[in-house]
């Protein structure tokens, strides 16, 4: 009897100190990614996503830059960024989605672009039970926010957190740099036919508001508005400012240069950015952003 009592005593104190790491174990096995995207949906990942679509090529280019790239198997149209997105299966363009294809690439995570895809066709990958990330960043920071959080749905934390840490590094010393400058005021051309902008929610608007312009539809109500040339005329912008995009060379802004009443045209300041650093919400925006905050240095001293 006593020794049973002294097998049961030992048993008991192996018991007592396995009984930490045996109940450590489900916490690390089973535990959830939880992330909630920009639409205010919490998504629940069992274990970190590994098959990603990516409908948008902002989404493309900062999935690479948050680690995950080895993950994507399938991009929209237009995703370049890095070059070895450019091998990755198309599976349509933001104005128009392969469903079939997405769903037969079987991925645990999509990445979405909210007022860039197709809502209907969005939903629909939703209701056929793939689990979507919805991105929609309108400011500077919430490029970084979009990183962190792919990071945590790939579980490539270190790389996305390190990529944080350089662009917002760098967007704290272009605020620096830029606080306190006199205001431009600054038409920017999203698009030529038919014209069209950007209000203050915008994320470019952010970027204008950075280097210290004022955008003049700012007031506008939709995210992306068509506007017309006498709106135009009426806010007699200092600055007009397209993309390569939307301009495709410097005649995409001739249309101005007959309205030398306008201050822009009448000093000369019409300018072109590649829309690749100021259009997609990426760290490269920064690059955009310097060459704009430059355009309106140069305006401020009156620099042709």
């Amino acid at each position: 009897m006593k020794k049973l009592c002294e097998l049961c005593g030992r048993l008991f104190s192996v018991a007592r100190l396995l009984l930490p790491v045996v109940c450590l174990l489900p916490a690390t096995v089973l535990a959830e990614i939880r992330v909630t995207d920009d639409a205010g949906r919490v998504l629940s990942l069992e274990q970190p996503a590994r098959r990603i679509v990516s409908l948008a090529p902002y989404l493309t280019e900062l999935l690479f830059a948050a680690g995950a790239g080895d993950s994507v198997v399938g991009v929209s149209g237009f995703s370049d960024y890095p070059p070895a997105a450019r091998t990755i299966q198309r599976i349509g363009t933001g104005a128009g989605l392969d469903l079939e294809r997405i769903v037969a690439l079987q991925p645990d995570l999509v990445v979405a672009w909210q007022s860039g895809n197709p809502t209907d066709q969005v939903e629909r990958l939703h209701g056929l039970g793939l689990t979507v990330f919805r991105s929609e960043p309108r400011t500077l920071e919430d490029i970084g926010t979009t990183l962190s959080r792919l990071g945590e749905l790939a579980a490539t934390r270190e790389q996305a957190q390190s990529a944080l840490h350089a662009f917002t590094q760098r967007l704290a010393v272009l605020r620096q740099r830029h606080a306190g400058k006199s205001p431009v005021d600054v038409f920017y051309q999203a698009w030529g036919r038919p014209l069209m902008t950007v209000n203050a929610d915008h994320v470019i608007s952010d970027v204008i508001r950075l280097c210290g312009g004022r955008n003049v539809f700012a007031g506008l109500a939709r995210l992306a508005p068509q506007v017309g040339i006498e709106a135009v005329l009426v806010r007699d912008p200092q600055v007009i400012i397209a993309t390569t995009g939307s301009a495709g060379d410097a005649d995409g802004l001739d249309q101005w240069r007959r309205w030398s009443g306008v201050r822009a045209v009448a000093n000369s300041h019409l300018y072109t950015i590649d829309d690749d650093l100021l259009v997609r919400h990426t760290p490269r925006i920064l690059d955009g952003a310097e060459q704009l905050c430059g355009i309106l240095d140069r305006v401020r001293n009156n620099k042709l």
